[in-house]
């Protein structure tokens, strides 16, 4: 294959993916990959395969959820615990660039499948584990969800309500952030090392390592002022009006972002309230304080007096960072994802025709 028979669209044209994976967060992964051009053929066990097969509703044979992180693969089912079809895994590594797995630490070695066997099949192999703990350390047998990933990880004390109460996210934060683009990061550059010239390599990613390592606002404050801030009430979690969430007249939310004075200038010409402009953080209001939230009180009475439809017609012809907050069946019809081509129509052979995100990442010649 030469670099000019490459389409510009899939740039990882011709490497070779083998995938263990289950559920979200591997999935993720190596679709991301397959949308960028690599063969990923995705390695099922003879039972049950992949739970995410049969999780939440099934129209006929397979959930939506499975359909929607596992397109563009291959999939097979082998028994890595049948010699035979072990050997035929291994063959298959001989002649692959990336192994992808995500069970825990030391069942690949068990299969008689670990690294260490793999990498004498084929030195240049990249093999990519992602675990909740990482390959080490006291948790690493452990068993866990998203929800421990970021309790560990100190970023669900401050994704908090109005209540107190931690506040779980339907964006999986551990899963998604911290598996499925970690193990990307690590597969490319690792990939990139033996195009170089390196031999392979063993990528080890933890969820809660790297959530962790992106937790940057509260690991601030700790280097500031020795601990977290005060949930809800950091300049980021609700402490300030001008980055704050307020519920309209139907019972539906516009999202403030007027972080930067000019905004929130903007922002206070639009509701009418000029004489807010200067009660702006950046101005010496104080995050979290009495004045702050006093003024945020004053926004939710005057964004409940109009809907959200009035709302967003009105700030749509000021350039403030203030927004809709839409519903997914809304966001599909955007105008703003449809110009991008992020929705498209597709079709499964058992469950018809279904709706699908495009790949975010775009590639331009």
């Amino acid at each position: 294959m030469t670099a000019s028979s490459i389409p510009v669209h899939q740039p990882l044209t011709g490497i070779r993916i083998l995938d263990l994976t289950r559920l979200l967060p591997g999935p993720v992964a190596t679709m991301h990959l397959a949308d960028m051009g690599a063969e990923v053929i995705k390695i099922e066990d003879r039972g049950a395969g992949d739970y995410a097969r049969t999780m939440g509703f099934v129209k006929h044979t397979v959930s939506q959820f499975f359909i929607a992180v596992n397109r563009g693969k291959n999939c097979m089912q082998l028994d890595l615990k049948n010699p035979v079809e072990r050997e035929e895994f291994l063959r298959m590594v001989e002649d692959t660039d990336v192994v992808v797995e995500s069970f825990r630490p030391g069942v690949m070695d068990k299969l008689g499948v670990g690294w260490q066997v793999l990498r004498q099949r084929n030195p240049k192999l990249v093999m990519c584990a992602i675990t909740g703990y990482g390959q080490d350390g006291p948790f690493a047998q452990l068993a866990g969800h998203d929800i421990n990933y970021i309790g560990y990880a100190g970023m669900l004390e401050q994704n908090v309500g109005p209540d107190g109460v931690p506040a779980l996210s339907n964006l999986q934060v551990g899963d998604l952030l911290g598996g499925a683009q970690a193990a990307v990061q690590g597969i490319l550059a690792a990939l990139l090392g033996v195009k170089m010239g390196g031999a392979g390599r063993f990528v080890d990613i933890s969820m809660t390592d790297t959530v962790l390592a992106h937790n940057i606002m509260p690991l601030a404050a700790v280097n500031n002022f020795g601990s977290a801030p005060t949930p809800g009430r950091d300049l980021l979690t609700g402490g300030v009006p001008c980055y704050n969430v307020y519920r309209t007249s139907d019972d539906r939310f516009m999202a403030v972002g007027a972080l930067e004075l000019k905004f929130w200038e903007g922002c206070c010409d639009v509701l009418g309230r000029p004489d807010l402009k200067s009660s702006h953080w950046s101005l010496g209001q104080a995050v979290g304080g009495a004045e702050a939230m006093a003024i945020k009180a004053e926004l939710d009475t005057i964004f409940a007096q109009q809907t959200l439809a009035t709302w967003s017609e009105r700030f749509a012809a000021v350039d403030c960072c203030v927004s809709p907050i839409l519903r997914m069946d809304e966001a599909l019809a955007h105008p703003l994802f449809q110009a991008r081509r992020m929705v498209v129509s597709a079709q499964h052979p058992t469950e018809g025709s279904y709706v699908s995100t495009a790949p975010a990442i775009k590639f331009h010649p």
